[in-house]
């Protein structure tokens, strides 16, 4: 029998549906093999769903005017917000990561869905394995590994629950160890457990099912055609939000490292203000040479400049991972990465589970930092899921669900133990042996690879590795930034990324500008940080709901497979001609 749209359903209005034979007597019928997505012909916003575009533009230019013209206002909203919002839904944020990390795992461990493919069966990966991993890298690592590589070792080392609680004395030999356990625990399977639960929902129903490359298409398993409505326009409103909030962050981060590295390298005074966080000249000119490079890559296609961008990013990256394995601490840093990782696996389900309360002696300095580091990492990997799930998605076409998420999740978790390891253990070596003397740990989280390089070599060595990260910094902000503004089209565009979007790029880009330069300008990094732990919040709902959405749609297909029932698109089209 063909496949057609269901007529005699009224709750369904619009998608196609492959339906059985009558005789079939199966219990379980046909997935949604088509999702219509109503887009413009013509004109400025030809290819485009207006429903989504328009909303998400105005959205995020009220969330910019706010922050510009009522600056008084929105500093004060968010302190509110700091203290009230964010601390109801922080055991949200926790409960739902380890949730997702737990999907994940089950579903590559159990072996009837592991061996499901993300695509049809027996298709074949589109990429080889090291190209994939290499993409993988490059995805959701950037400019994070080079803030935190330093930074977020050293800031554990001097501050982390058991410091609070008394138990270790602070920057002493006996807090490195805790300190790497919370450095893995935020950079490991939380962060790629929800890229790749994100890119699995996504991914599955879009090569399995022929359904568009979006967000809405991940919850269809659930809600069916009722997608191509309103609600799925919500949805992707909200993913866009989120998209560009959750890069804000990265780009925000990377801006103010890219202004100390310029310090370093005697570009002048004025790039620091008197308080010695970026001046605001600093951060707008900053901004107009990144995000007008990133929109000017973005502009050129995937094919020219994100591609070449990508490869130059691995190569300076490696290159510096290995300057310091030889010339730092590497021995150091290899010891930490074993005991660290050996750590992590003992302590991952009661840290991923632990939700401090403000009862005891230590109860609110323990919440404080729950949320100014677990739950703002939550967050910002909800918030970057739409971007870096989608990529992810898009290039795992042809793997097996088991490959897709042990790839995902221990292959990249493994590049950031390392970093960590190698690059933050010798920023660590060099303060407990003296070398430092405090200028490392001292100074500011964006300055202090910046400042490990100047306790490490001379003067003017340290001067050319120096330009080395900010050329890095430069690279990955630009990928960062493009690869973000063709993914919020992509969403736009209702899972098409060909056809005319200048424009819209154009706006994009300069959208994420002014997001990032008006927050932190008006509150430096910690107001980005914010705006985006509340806007990751609406998206969060969605998440969830992708998650059972797709252990939904992978036990429907082990059931379909049972009974003989197609669980593909090709396998609806098989039936159709009667193979």
């Amino acid at each position: 029998m063909p496949c057609h749209r269901r007529s005699s359903d009224t709750d369904y209005p619009k998608g196609k549906y492959c339906l059985m034979p009558s005789s079939n007597d199966a219990p379980v019928s046909p997935p949604l093999i088509d999702l219509p997505i109503e887009t413009h012909d013509r004109g400025f916003y030809d290819g485009f769903s207006r429903a989504v575009t328009i909303p998400s533009k105005i959205i995020v230019s009220l969330l910019v005017m706010w922050a510009i013209f009522f600056p008084v206002s929105a500093s004060e909203t968010l302190s509110a917000a700091n203290s009230s919002i964010i601390s109801s839904f922080s055991g949200w944020y926790v409960y739902l990561v380890a949730f997702l990390m737990l999907s994940c795992f089950v579903m590559a461990i159990v072996p009837q869905s592991g061996n499901l493919r993300i695509g049809n069966p027996g298709e074949q990966p589109e990429f080889g394995r090291f190209s994939w991993f290499a993409m993988l890298f490059g995805a959701g690592i950037g400019i994070g590994m080079l803030t935190y590589s330093t930074g977020e070792p050293l800031a554990h080392f001097a501050n982390n629950p058991d410091i609070i609680r008394g138990t270790i004395e602070a920057r002493s030999p006996e807090a490195v160890r805790p300190a790497y356990i919370y450095t893995f625990l935020h950079w490991g399977f939380a962060a790629w457990g929800t890229y790749a639960l994100v890119g699995l929902a996504i991914g599955y129903v879009a090569y399995r099912r022929n359904l568009p490359l979006t967000i809405r298409s991940a919850l269809a398993p659930l809600f069916g055609a009722r997608l191509s409505g309103i609600w799925g326009h919500l949805v992707d409103v909200v993913a866009v939000v989120a998209t560009i909030l959750g890069v804000a962050v990265t780009t925000g981060l990377g801006v103010e490292q890219f202004i100390a590295g310029l310090y370093r390298l005697g570009f002048g005074e004025w790039l620091i203000a008197a308080d010695g966080s970026s001046s605001a000249l600093a951060i707008v000119l900053a901004l107009l040479v990144l995000v007008g490079a990133s929109t000017l890559s973005a502009l050129s296609g995937v094919g020219r400049g994100i591609k070449w961008l990508s490869n130059l990013n691995m190569g300076l990256s490696f290159t510096l991972l290995a300057l310091f394995a030889i010339v730092g601490s590497g021995v150091y840093g290899l010891q930490l990465l074993g005991v660290g990782i050996w750590d992590y696996f003992r302590t991952l389900v009661p840290n991923s589970l632990t939700l401090f309360d403000r009862g005891g002696q230590f109860g609110d300095e323990l919440v404080q930092w729950q949320l100014d580091w677990s739950v703002f990492y939550w967050a910002w990997w909800i918030a970057f899921a739409p971007f870096v799930g989608m990529f992810i998605a898009r290039i795992s076409r042809g793997r097996t669900v088991r490959e897709y998420v042990l790839g995902v999740m221990l292959v990249p978790s493994l590049m950031c133990f390392v970093w960590m390891a190698i690059v933050g253990g010798t920023a660590i070596d060099l303060e407990l042996n003296g070398a430092a003397q405090g200028s490392i740990v001292s100074a500011g989280i964006s300055d202090q690879l910046f400042a490990t390089l100047a306790v490490l070599f001379d003067p003017a060595f340290a001067n050319i590795v120096s330009g080395l990260v900010v050329i890095l910094l430069m690279t990955y902000l630009i990928t960062s930034a493009d690869s973000a503004i063709l993914i919020v089209n992509t969403i736009n565009g209702a899972g098409e990324s060909e056809g005319e979007r200048r424009h819209h790029i154009l706006f994009w880009g300069a959208a994420l500008a002014f997001v990032v330069g008006s927050m932190l300008i008006l509150g430096g990094i910690d107001a980005i940080r914010i705006t985006m732990i509340i806007g990751a919040l609406p998206f969060s709902f969605v998440v969830a709901l992708m998650a059972i959405a797709i252990l939904k749609a992978v036990v429907f297909d082990i059931r379909r497979k049972r009974y003989g029932v197609p669980t593909t698109a090709e396998g609806c089209a098989e039936l159709t001609s009667g193979k």
